[in-house]
């Protein structure tokens, strides 16, 4: 079940209706059973990791707080993270591994061969594992007590929303608002149906009908010039960055409908001015995560300069191992984490960028991360590393006179529209934007957006890019 399926728009008004018409002490009940009913859509198999991982994480949590001894916590929190991260390996990251053993075996004239694992990934497995990881974590470090009521625990895991794809919310700031039961409310029914439109369009209208430009510019970049392969990846930034961005704008809409407020996960990133700032606004919820829970164990910015810079670059290539198990994505990483040290080389001894108020270092600034970002996604986006390194060399060194390559002029304006309101989004959210604004320009809007969706989606029901991760 995807939001911008039919069974989605109709499971969506049955669990709203249903939450305020029961009594207030049964509604966790109804949104648990829910909420595995949405992600049993999929795979129903996979309820059992699921089930596991919140067994393990609720009962590990207990154990901690229960003992007194570091060392007994200790037992507890690892036995915690093997489990968690153990089923997260065999998953998402055996074939990588396997690939790499026989590699190194081979060079040295080793012939050792692994069984091979064939196991579809589980949806949402990486976001739930982080966010169930947060919690144990907390608990361990003291930070919060662990909670008592296995079923609120489980709605915490599963909560439909954001199942599979995030925002990756912490048990301090979610869990208290599923316990409250909430009243209907004028104000998050129309905020909640505003980023559910919202969602919709900048989904179905924009990274769906850029997808298959993209995709036949990838399938084979010797056969496109360099002004067509370079706009193919302008095509590529603004595709993920609908995609992803429509699903979490959608699931922070479905959760202002029952009372829930969800964090944002993205604030106008490609107005970055600066790969830092990028990751301020880009997936805010994992960048936070990986700050939390990686850098500042490390020690952050505590320590000196050549640590902080073996520290940033552990950071971001384990961020890009996250997103999957593929070289592509390490190497993608990677190239955040180095760019990450260089920029602040570069800003500490000559101040090179500026990302405080507007003026031409800024927008320079701009202008070089999103070409940066841009080029970074060419990693992200390719299958393989020769697809990528493919995709290099017709940049640099291209000169096939391909059939012009013509967009839908419709498309080009919704994709000139969305660039559009992005801009005027700065460091704002769709629906509070929105309800400020006169009623005419509102009503404007909303027909602009529901008449894009229903006249101009897709073709084909693309799924969200960040499922498989």
């Amino acid at each position: 079940m995807t939001f911008n399926s039919l069974p989605f728009l109709i499971f969506l008004p049955i669990v709203v209706i249903t939450y305020y018409l029961i009594a207030p002490r049964w509604r966790w009940i109804m949104l648990l059973a829910a909420s595995y009913l949405f992600y049993m859509w999929w795979n129903p198999a996979y309820i059992i990791l699921i089930l596991f991982s919140t067994l393990i994480n609720f009962y590990s949590s207990h154990a901690i707080e229960r003992h007194s001894s570091k060392q007994q916590k200790k037992k507890y929190l690892y036995l915690c993270l093997i489990t968690n991260l153990g089923i997260l390996f065999i998953f998402k990251y055996y074939g990588l591994f396997t690939q790499a053993f026989m590699g190194i075996a081979d060079i040295f004239g080793v012939k050792a061969r692994l069984p091979f694992l064939n196991l579809l990934l589980p949806v949402g497995i990486s976001f739930y594992t982080f966010q169930t990881l947060s919690y144990t974590l907390n608990v361990y470090f003291g930070k919060q007590k662990a909670e008592k009521h296995l079923g609120y625990f489980a709605l915490f895991v599963t909560f439909f929303p954001q199942l599979v794809a995030g925002p990756i919310e912490r048990y301090d700031r979610l869990a208290p608002q599923l316990k409250t039961p909430h009243s209907p409310s004028y104000e998050n029914f129309s905020n909640g149906f505003r980023l559910i439109i919202f969602g919709l369009f900048i989904k179905m209208v924009i990274a769906d009908n850029l997808a298959p430009y993209v995709e036949e510019i990838y399938s084979q970049p010797a056969a496109y010039n360099t002004f067509h392969l370079m706009a193919g990846l302008g095509f590529y930034s603004f595709q993920i960055y609908a995609d992803f961005y429509g699903y979490s704008t959608i699931a922070i809409g479905s959760a202002l409908l029952i009372g829930v407020n969800l964090m944002d996960n993205f604030k106008t990133p490609y107005l970055s001015a600066s790969i830092r700032e990028f990751w301020r606004r880009w997936h805010i919820s994992l960048s936070t995560w990986f700050r939390d829970y990686v850098y500042i164990p490390l020690g952050g910015n505590r320590v000196k300069w050549s640590r902080w810079a073996v520290n940033i670059f552990i950071v971001y290539t384990l961020s890009g191992l996250w997103h999957g198990a593929n070289w592509t994505f390490l190497i993608w990483g990677s190239i955040f984490g180095l760019m990450f040290i260089i920029e602040r080389f570069f800003y500490e001894h000559f101040g090179i960028i500026s990302t405080e108020k507007w003026g031409i270092r800024r927008i320079f600034g701009v202008l070089i991360t999103f070409v940066i970002v841009t080029l970074a996604w060419i990693f992200f986006r390719s299958s393989s590393l020769s697809n990528a390194l493919s995709m290099f060399e017709a940049l640099l060194n291209n000169t096939a006179l391909a059939d012009p390559w013509r967009p839908d002029p419709f498309i080009m304006f919704w994709l000139v529209l969305f660039i559009i309101l992005d801009i005027l989004l700065f460091n704002n959210r769709f629906d509070q934007w929105c309800s400020k604004k006169p009623l005419w320009l509102r009503w404007t809007i909303y027909t602009l957006l529901i008449f894009g969706i229903t006249a101009f989606s897709g073709i084909d029901n693309q799924p969200f890019i960040y499922f498989q991760f």
